[in-house]
């Protein structure tokens, strides 16, 4: 093979999150498997490969120094990068996509990538939320994978995503952080059952809430949530007789006492905060907050939020040992409690 056609057989996506340096390590790795690069196969200079893929030579260095800590080339001075091993098959490659990339997601992320290790290649993308964009990157899928991982939340269309799911073949489908109906296939799934855990944790908070009359969620229309969360802060107030509200904009909600507030949000709860820092009220005695995802500064702020939380290291834990393992099974990661003196 002529060193200029192993362009034909890379592709750096732009849609793809992956790191550039990890998406020319996969399509070399990918290439040696499919038979389309043989034994001393000499590769492109770092300069050369850096031009014409219109990618920064620290990337394609990046990539050959990955490539050589795995056994799959080597160098030698004068001569340059050269393949020298073909008899491998990283057998687990993982097509992994998530509704956004905020900082826990990323925990869940970084989980699965640490336990995969060098087991396995990623391809991950993310969607924002958007029906339309998620199905154009599963419809352009360019490879078939071994493991196909994803959060299927949406702000519109998400009826319509287990058909645009039931379209792939092949592989171990798993759903992750949330279950939708209608997968006809066979599936594993690492999730939340959002509706279920606030109604558990707000129960499990009760004899401190019991001295406020009002609970107010902060639901902020700016970002996305799932309806279920609201199913299940209605059906505890609902119970256990409580005055409530859902509030879509915590700029203009005034501080009462007798409110206890659940945020959704980390800036929502900034916000918060400043407001309570203006009043007259002291927090854990005339009003309440709850915070959703535990962080360490929480535990300092104001002598300590209470907080609601699952266990996203766990989340990715379980899903990584799925891949590993071929388990076809529904794991449900349910919230925790951690209660403090805000409430």
């Amino acid at each position: 093979m002529a060193s200029e056609n192993i362009y034909s057989i890379i592709n750096i996506d732009e849609h793809s999150i992956t790191a550039k340096y990890l998406q020319l390590t996969n399509a070399i790795v990918h290439a040696i498997e499919q038979g389309k690069l043989e034994k001393d196969f000499l590769l492109p200079s770092i300069n050369e490969m850096s031009f014409e893929l219109d990618i920064s030579r620290d990337t394609v260095e990046k990539a050959y120094r990955k490539l050589k800590s795995l056994a799959v080339v080597n160098s030698i001075p004068g001569r340059g990068y050269f393949i020298s091993k073909t008899d491998f098959k990283q057998s687990i490659k993982v097509f992994l996509i998530f509704n956004k990339l905020s900082a826990h997601k990323k925990i869940i992320y970084d989980s699965i990538v640490r336990v995969l290790g060098e087991k396995a290649a990623i391809d991950f993308y993310i969607y924002n939320n958007d029906f339309n964009l998620f199905k154009k990157l599963i419809q352009n899928r360019k490879e078939d994978y071994t493991h196909y991982v994803i959060i299927p939340h949406f702000v519109e269309g998400s009826d319509q995503a287990n058909e645009i799911i039931n379209e792939i073949n092949g592989g171990q489908l798993i759903l992750l952080d949330k279950l939708i109906p209608g997968i006809l296939r066979s599936y594993s799934a690492v999730y939340e059952n959002f509706e279920q855990d606030i109604f558990n944790a707000l129960k499990e908070a009760l004899p401190r809430l019991q001295k406020y009359q009002r609970l107010k969620i902060v639901f902020p229309a700016y970002n996305y949530f799932p309806d279920e969360i609201l199913k299940g802060f209605h059906a505890f107030c609902h119970e256990f007789a409580f005055e409530y509200k859902v509030i879509y904009d915590i700029v203009s909600e005034s501080i009462v006492e007798g409110d206890v507030f659940i945020n959704l949000v980390e800036d929502d709860l900034v916000v918060l905060l400043g407001k309570v820092q203006h009043s007259k009220y002291e927090v854990g005695k005339h009003i309440g907050i709850i915070s959703y995802n535990e962080t360490p500064w929480k535990e300092f702020i104001l002598n300590g939020i209470t907080t609601i939380s699952t266990d996203f290291k766990k989340m990715g834990e379980l899903t990584a040992q799925m891949i590993l393992n071929h388990e076809k099974k529904h794991i449900e990661v349910p919230f925790s409690v951690t209660l403090r003196k805000s409430l």
